[in-house]
């Protein structure tokens, strides 16, 4: 017998903002917006409370970017749920001074933002979105919970759209991936990893730091468990991400607002280059694997490949576990591998999510039907009632998923939605220009002597 359906309906209340999802993102906007008093705001999350990215919540892995990255210091440094003030609530503040570490654990991270969640009467878990439609005045959210049996409907004059992105599986591991056995995404690496260490032999694939965690972790357990393990990476080494400082810049406001501003083809081109600025290896995680490396060559030989230039073409599952059909990408040879389990680091991709298909017709969407997100980061065509958060690489660039870009990004939308700046937005913070400066640009009737001589009375 099918239990019937119950629908609860708050048709009165109309919320300001409707956030989806609620990762740190959507998190950050809501600690943002909860002392606003003339924004009524809900967040809606799927999940039963917040955990960001459980599979990787390796017991020595750490953030990439430097604690003031928080859900809200870099807008508001005041503010009551900043990392800082977590650690002074909880007792954790000296630690963290004496240890001298601007970087956070991933796990007391995932902590700060559970903190932070508890302490929003905004924030509800247990609520899968379903569906958005629009009643020709305001939009409808659908959500489900418990075992189906009781939907919600909410009502709201804007959406953000927090639903962050999925675990990327290349095509020709996705059947190996779909069926039994032990070959996964790095996102489930965690809650699989004693079916992996049980195993002969572990094959990770993948070029960035989840990659390199995953395989270091490994690579640590391996004298307990005696299997064979191997790293294969498509990038012509193992290379560490870029930080300095004038490369950091390209995080600033006028950098991304130089990104947008190119043609489409071109800022696709350009962050195929850039790679190596947000999806390598920290160099502390890549000398901690040659030190491991090193040590145990010292009195035995580490079962271990490492493989670059190698791009994986086919998986195909066998008896024991899985064949590889490799290819070098500079010899251009073909070869392969078995290997009875395997660890996808194959990344994420940011879609878009099947219940805004009732209101498709209200989104911007470019010529391969991504967002088409402007400058204030909104989507839909009326340009002031649906936005995204880390939907917008392609038109913001490598920064949308940085952490430190949160809390910026945040400001922006409630500046957009309120008409004025509740936290000053930042127009510039780089030494550099991107683009060509207006007082270099050739004028018409002015000849290039003109301004060479005039640069030069400056």
């Amino acid at each position: 017998m099918t239990t019937p359906t119950t629908v609860f309906t708050d048709s009165a209340r109309v919320h300001d903002l409707i956030g989806i999802g609620l990762g740190p993102f959507n998190l950050g906007l809501a600690a943002l917006a909860d002392p606003i008093d003339e924004l009524d705001c809900l967040f809606l999350e799927a999940r039963d409370r917040f955990d960001w990215h459980p599979g990787m919540l390796l017991d020595d892995a750490t953030l990439q970017v430097p604690f003031m990255a928080d859900l809200v210091t870099m807008a508001d440094p005041t503010s009551r749920f900043s990392f800082l003030n977590f650690l002074k609530q909880t007792g954790r503040i000296y630690p963290f001074y004496i240890r001298e570490n601007f970087l956070p654990h991933r796990r007391e991270y995932n902590q700060y933002c559970q903190w932070v969640a508890e302490r929003l009467d905004s924030v509800r878990f247990g609520q899968q979105v379903t569906s958005v439609e629009h009643d020709g005045e305001t939009y409808v959210v659908t959500t489900a919970s418990g075992q189906g049996d009781r939907t919600q409907t909410h009502r709201t004059k804007r959406l953000v759209l927090g639903t962050g992105t999925s675990p990327r599986v290349p095509e020709c591991a996705a059947e190996a991936v779909a069926a039994e056995g032990p070959a996964l995404h790095s996102a489930e690496y965690l809650a699989r990893k004693d079916e992996l260490v049980s195993r002969r032999s572990i094959t990770v694939v993948g070029s960035g730091q989840s990659a390199a965690e995953v395989y270091l972790d490994l690579l640590t357990a391996q004298p307990d468990h005696d299997y064979q393990l191997a790293w294969l990476t498509r990038s012509p080494r193992f290379f560490s991400m870029e930080y300095t400082k004038l490369t950091l810049e390209l995080t600033s406001p006028e950098y991304s607002a130089y990104f947008q501003a190119l043609p489409s083809e071109k800022r696709d081109r350009l962050l195929k280059a850039q790679q190596s600025l947000y999806k390598g290896i920290s160099g502390d995680t890549i000398d901690a694997i040659h030190e491991a490396l090193y040590t145990r060559s010292v009195t035995e030989t580490a079962e271990t490949t490492l493989l670059t230039n190698t791009e994986v073409r086919g998986v195909t599952r066998t008896e024991s576990g899985y064949h590889l059909a490799l290819h070098h990408v500079e010899q251009e040879e073909d070869y392969e591998m078995a290997t009875e389990a395997l660890v996808l680091a194959t990344g994420y991709r940011a879609g878009i999510p099947a219940f805004l298909e009732p209101v498709r017709d209200r989104l911007r969407l470019d010529e391969q039907g991504r967002y088409a997100a402007s400058s204030t980061f909104s989507v839909d065509t009326a340009d002031r009632e649906i936005w995204v958060q880390n939907g917008e690489e392609h038109t913001h660039g490598f920064v949308a998923p940085d952490l430190g870009m949160g809390a910026y990004r945040s400001s922006v939308i409630l500046a957009a939605i309120l008409g004025r700046e509740p936290y000053p937005v930042e127009k510039r913070v780089a030494f550099q220009e991107f683009g060509v400066p207006d007082r270099f640009k050739i004028q018409p009737g002015v000849s290039t002597s003109s301004t060479t001589v005039d640069m030069e009375n400056r």
